[in-house]
């Protein structure tokens, strides 16, 4: 569906419009619901999902990477055709992919360590999303090519990490760092779209946010875990 839009070109600086708010807010709430849910799985036995997929890495980023792309899709499809359900059945999808795996991960450390985990984790996502909307907004230039660069990095994260799963485990390594680039690169884009595309609803493009600010919060998590786990 085409959206109108506005030049690339802009000479704003960092104040945000009542929309812009707007986007902000929702996609904080829905990623502050997903953090939540988080920490309620993680003490049931969807959290012991990851050991399952990841006994084959490739599996698990199949897996969640499909249910992330089929979560998005059937929201905006709900929020085009006016279909409360469908919007909600693809919000719970999305919920539950980021959910059940951000619980795995944070079921690798112990009890008392969860809350640290998140809050450490909540506060350099934020740290990195400001860094990014900084830049962005300060910017007069046009950042629709992240999106290709993002898809790219994905790609590439795919194929190290099909690679890594059967033949160097090493790739595993630059398959996560890709996938990882990828996120942030879509969150950059992600930006520069509620920034340039005003015409764009509101609703779409907080679930757009919020899915590459949750993308970057899981891969910080795992970082966060190991490095907890370390001390332990």
């Amino acid at each position: 569906m085409d959206y109108e839009t506005t030049s690339a070109e802009t000479t704003r600086g960092l104040l945000l419009s009542a929309r812009e708010w707007k986007v902000v807010g929702l996609a904080t709430a829905l990623m502050l619901l997903n953090v939540l849910l988080i920490y309620a799985v993680v003490t049931t036995p969807l959290a012991v999902v990851n050991r399952y997929l990841f006994s084959a890495p490739i599996v698990g980023v199949i897996a969640y990477g499909a249910a992330l792309m089929a979560g998005e899709w059937i929201a905006e499809r709900g929020i085009e055709n006016g279909s409360s359900a469908l919007a909600f059945g693809g919000m719970a999808l999305l919920q539950l992919a980021f959910g059940t795996f951000g619980a795995g991960v944070l079921s690798l450390l112990p009890r008392e360590l969860h809350v640290p985990a998140i809050t450490i984790t909540a506060a350099v996502t934020a740290a990195v999303t400001l860094l990014l909307a900084t830049y962005v907004y300060a910017r007069s230039k046009d950042f629709d090519s992240w999106s290709t660069y993002a898809n790219v990095a994905f790609l590439g994260g795919i194929v190290a990490i099909g690679i890594g799963t059967f033949v160097l485990p090493v790739l595993l390594v630059v398959g996560f760092a890709l996938v990882f680039a990828g996120f942030l690169l879509r969150l950059g884009w992600e930006i520069w779209r509620v920034r340039e595309r005003p015409g764009i609803p509101v609703s779409l493009q907080a679930i757009g946010v919020y899915i590459a600010v949750m993308g970057v919060f899981v891969h910080v998590l795992q970082i966060v875990v190991r490095m907890l786990a370390r001390r332990e």
